[in-house]
């Protein structure tokens, strides 16, 4: 089983296919798992529309309800999240890759361009998550809870440290892991698709896209029918050109 020890965190990965990598990360907020991939909710299923062109690593996020697992203390933060990712390039020893991410990936994808720009060729943020201006901090959401719970069944986390720890992901707003003057220094070549409801706002994605200095792609509607079919070939049209020979 492809897992590997980092710290106090333990991640599970796999690895698909051949040629440059692609780092993904899978929707469905803290619930974010290499299984998720398979669901409906990801309308681009790097597995299967990636793997024949590029490696595609795969991974459960930490306490995600899947296979990967570490403490969660009042000071877990997307830094933490980050530090995970790192650390499976380093383990795989990767210099450098694409990153791919839908959802929670947004944040994920901003605070490693932000820590470690030089690993990545580009990046594709999918319908990523985040709070527009002026709207408070929700209580926390379904997925949230279950999140909660699944924690709740590998390790007893006081409710005082869920609520430090949600305050740490997203009290801050906008796309919570970086702010906006950090967006607009990354030099990495970008491709957004929007997200179109709460909690992936599309006026976050416009803002996002904006931005970015060196975004080439800004998709709307990209989630079934044609629309899919068109997202699929600009991502991989702008992953091959972002490819170092």
């Amino acid at each position: 089983m492809p897992q590997f020890q980092h710290g106090d965190a333990s991640i599970y990965y796999e690895v698909h296919g051949e040629g440059f990598p692609i780092l993904t990360f899978a929707p469905m907020g803290l619930l974010s798992k290499v299984s998720v991939w398979d669901l409906p909710n990801a309308p681009i299923k790097p597995l299967y529309d990636l793997a024949q062109d590029f490696q595609i690593i795969v991974m459960d996020q930490r306490n995600a309800g899947g296979l990967s697992h570490a403490p969660v203390t009042a000071k877990t933060s997307w830094d933490d999240y980050a530090d995970d990712h790192i650390a499976l390039l380093d383990h795989l020893d990767i210099a450098q890759c694409h990153v791919f991410g839908q959802c929670i990936g947004g944040p994920f994808i901003f605070k490693l361009l932000e820590r470690s720009p030089e690993r990545f060729c580009s990046a594709v943020i999918a319908q990523t998550i985040g709070r527009a201006a002026g709207v408070a901090l929700p209580p926390p959401n379904e997925i949230f809870n279950k999140w909660t719970a699944t924690v709740d069944t590998l390790q007893s986390t006081p409710s005082e440290i869920l609520d430090r720890f949600y305050a740490n992901l997203y009290q801050s707003g906008f796309v919570y892991s970086v702010n906006s003057e950090s967006l607009s220094q990354c030099q990495i070549p970008t491709a957004v698709f929007a997200g179109n409801d709460n909690a992936h706002p599309l006026s976050v994605s416009r803002e996002v896209a904006a931005l970015l200095p060196n975004n080439e792609v800004f998709l709307q509607e990209w989630k079934s029918g044609a629309e899919l079919d068109v997202a699929k070939a600009s991502m991989k049209a702008f992953l091959l050109r972002h490819t170092p020979a």
